[in-house]
């Protein structure tokens, strides 16, 4: 078997998908009367700075020979993607291999890409150790600088490590647009989307019912017309065939690591890093606070500010995650949380969060006893005094504090998801959960 990896081959302004690129390159082999037995989408590292939306990286799982697979996938970057634009630089890898055996250092590399920001020469340099062992045949091609080479070996070596790390796949149903219509706008109905979304439970991030959005469906000016994301591809074929819009050209569904939190490492404070993605316990030492745009930050602090570990990261919800802001403006001083999100600039944003321990009490000047009025101070350190009654206390009280937050998980709305970031309604998770619809 060979596995044929390719990445980069779209573009911010001009459009094109890698996803079409893929889809496109099965299609020729299976022309050519090869057998393609699956395509999957690699959702990379999303902390990568120069990715466009959702960091995909392609790989064609295929009977075809090696140097076929390798011309085929050339030929078609060679056709379709936009390499006139300077931040577009496509990439091609093809292994003579299973995709299940492919060099156990290719899919370690793959490993590495969902989490890590990982440099071309890496990739030259593992594939150049390849070439010079003979492990295995491989072909490479790359245009521009060849940042694409990054994501198309990741891609190759995805299938082994999904297997070794025991993750589930999920499914995508996407759908294409002909190329004349790109840029154009989408006629979709959006009625028939929410439909289709509730007749399928095992189906998720197709519409956001709090915003009123078909999320299935793009703004970027690009080939896909919408994609049904899910669990079980059978009801991705059957929720997409069931939306009323344009004419389609060409539609496939894809095996990915989307839904899946596989980009998240289980880190401390201390030890978190830009450019990656955690899971991360700390208690909050900060009154969430709204600036300006929306933004909403407070600070989080390992061990309940225990010398031992000292660490304070700052934690974010940006405008674009709409209602979920709420639920951390209700977060308080003191209360237990796990935080999950990509960190960039010292600062965490925000993608689920578990509260683990609610902080229900907060000392407060004390309220005489005889009148109720709240009590003054009595000076430093001399506790308080009612000015009225003369009656007096030793210091500040505990009082019950109302809480609207219960234990448990939360999480930005769908339209606001991540593509690799697991929703709650997949469920498996540690804490009873509040999913977003």
């Amino acid at each position: 078997m060979t596995v044929v990896g390719i990445d980069d081959t779209d573009s911010r302004e001009a459009g094109m998908c890698t996803t079409y690129a893929a889809a496109l390159l099965a299609e020729r082999l299976r022309d050519r009367g090869d057998a393609v037995h699956r395509v999957c989408l690699v959702r990379l590292n999303p902390a990568v700075e120069y990715k466009t939306r959702g960091n995909a990286a392609l790989a064609v799982h295929t009977d075809a020979p090696v140097d076929a697979a390798f011309a085929a996938a050339r030929a078609l970057v060679d056709d379709r993607a936009v390499v006139g634009d300077p931040r577009t630089n496509p990439g091609v890898v093809a292994l003579d291999a299973a995709p299940d055996a492919v060099p156990e250092q290719v899919a370690t590399f793959a490993g590495r890409a969902v989490r890590e920001v990982l440099a071309r020469e890496r990739a030259r340099g593992l594939l150049a150790d390849l070439d010079a062992t003979g492990t295995v045949e491989a072909r490479r091609g790359t245009w521009g600088d060849g940042r694409g080479l990054v994501g198309a070996l990741a891609a190759v070596g995805a299938w082994r490590a999904w297997h070794a790390t025991g993750l589930t796949p999920t499914y995508e149903r996407l759908v294409y647009r002909p190329r004349e219509r790109c840029g154009t706008g989408r006629d979709v109905d959006v009625e028939s989307v929410f439909a289709a979304d509730r007749a399928s439970p095992t189906v998720w991030d197709t519409v956001d019912r709090g915003e009123g959005e078909a999320v299935c469906v793009p703004h970027t000016p690009g080939p896909v017309l919408y994609g049904i994301r899910g669990d079980d591809p059978a009801a991705c074929r059957r929720v997409a065939a069931a939306i009323d819009a344009e004419p389609a050209e060409r539609a496939r569904t894809f095996v990915t690591n989307q839904g899946t939190d596989a980009h998240l490492h289980d880190g401390t404070l201390p030890t978190a890093r830009d450019g990656r993605a955690y899971r991360l316990d700390g208690v909050v030492t900060s009154t969430p606070e709204t600036r300006r745009g929306g933004h909403v930050f407070f600070d989080l602090r390992g061990h309940d500010g225990d010398t031992d570990d000292p660490a304070t990261l700052a934690c974010a919800a940006f405008e674009p995650t709409k209602r979920f802001r709420d639920r951390v403006r209700d977060l308080r001083v003191g209360d237990r949380v796990t935080v999950c999100g990509e960190v960039g600039e010292g600062t965490l944003k925000l993608e689920k969060f578990a509260v683990r321990d609610l902080a229900r009490t907060e000392r407060v000047t004390p309220d005489c006893p005889a009148c109720g009025r709240s009590m003054s101070s009595a000076g430093r350190g001399q506790g308080y005094r009612c000015r009225d009654c003369g009656t007096t206390a030793p210091g500040k009280v505990e009082r019950e504090v109302p809480r609207t937050l219960e234990p448990g998980w939360y999480e930005v709305p769908p339209c606001a998801r991540r593509h690799i970031a697991k929703p709650l309604v997949r469920g498996g998770f540690d804490a009873p959960t509040h999913p977003e619809r």
